[in-house]
């Protein structure tokens, strides 16, 4: 239990949910970020409650660092998303990692807020990355959150 909510492994009876969570809320397959393209339904994955939430992740393979990939808490202020990332960074912390990054977008603003509250920091900038992938991804929307133009990628960094 983390933060006051139970986090477990996806199990084989997540894949349909977890699918729908990925079409719903990010657009569907393949998550295209620093132009990688990640599958999130093979990723290791934490759930939150009864699939109150879902913290998608790598392990830093050949030689990447660990990436949060996805972070998406059905209940926004319920400490969800905390519990998550607690569980993502005793995983991680259990392999001997010391750091875990995680890419946003410059419109979202809310995730930018949580992320720093966190503990991470502002790591870099990598502008027109969104327009980039929009090639290769037709369905990412030019309009984000509040309005604002989805142009850039902003990597953040937490030390563990």
């Amino acid at each position: 239990m983390s933060g006051g909510w139970p986090v477990r492994w996806k199990e084989p009876r997540d894949r349909d949910w977890i699918d729908a969570l990925i079409s719903e809320q990010w657009g569907g397959e393949p998550l295209i970020v620093h132009d990688t393209e990640y599958i999130l339904s093979d990723s290791p994955t934490l759930i939150a409650g009864e699939r109150d939430g879902a913290a998608v992740f790598t392990f830093g393979a050949e030689g990447m660092p660990p990436e949060l990939l996805l972070l998406h808490a059905l209940r926004q202020g319920a400490g969800i998303g905390r519990a998550l990332l607690d569980a993502v960074a005793g995983e991680l912390r259990k392999r001997k990692h010391d750091r875990l990054f995680v890419t946003t977008t410059n419109d979202n603003t809310a995730a930018l807020k949580f992320y720093q509250r966190y503990g991470f920091r502002l790591y870099s900038v990598r502008i027109g990355a969104v327009d980039d992938a929009r090639r290769r991804k037709p369905a990412i929307p030019l309009i984000g959150n509040d309005g604002i133009a989805l142009h850039d990628e902003i990597d953040l960094v937490l030390n563990l």
